[in-house]
């Protein structure tokens, strides 16, 4: 499985990013270290694992301390080691996804539509953890349920709203 994990942390001095290798990872505690091997004294510090441009992870701490974690999809912690590692401790949904990605009502009972479909993925853990960063749990979600959304978009579209896009993208391209 292949993977991009891209650390971002706020310190001082802003958002500083670092790609993190993941490889030899041997529990979800081990990740956290790297991630605050990146900036000790960093006030938030996100880590972004991209895999098989198929799932989402994300994990933050708070100065340290109270590792918070979502994934995009369960099926990730099925599918891989690094899935399991990273995703295998939660067990509750973060929300149904369907109260996130319902169609709205049409104004007309036109009944030549299709039905819409099901968002195909069952997302799991704190959907919450980006919400004080302007990314509520309904927008974390929606991005993730959105067809034809890659983890990379939705990297890229959440770095956006921190203020962090920038650094992202230029590990992408390093």
């Amino acid at each position: 499985m292949s993977y991009f994990a891209a650390a971002v942390v706020r310190g001082s001095d802003g958002w500083t990013a670092a790609e993190l290798d993941l490889t030899g990872a041997a529990d979800i505690d081990e990740v956290a270290d790297q991630l605050r091997d990146v900036n000790p004294d960093a006030d938030v510090s996100l880590l972004f694992v991209e895999a098989d441009d198929l799932y989402l992870a994300i994990l933050r701490l708070d100065q340290g301390e109270d590792l918070r974690l979502f994934g995009s999809d369960s099926v990730f912690a099925e599918e891989s080691r690094l899935g399991a590692l990273l995703l295998g401790d939660i067990e509750t949904p973060a929300l149904e996804i369907d109260e996130v990605t319902e169609p709205p009502v049409p104004a007309d009972d036109d009944e030549d539509e299709p039905p819409a479909s099901e968002p195909d993925v069952e997302p799991v853990g704190d959907a919450d953890l980006l919400k004080d960063l302007g990314i509520s749990s309904h927008q974390l979600l929606e991005l993730c349920a959105h067809e034809g959304m890659m983890p990379a978009d939705v990297t890229a579209e959440v770095c956006q709203v921190l203020g962090c896009g920038d650094e992202v993208e230029e590990l992408r391209e390093a």
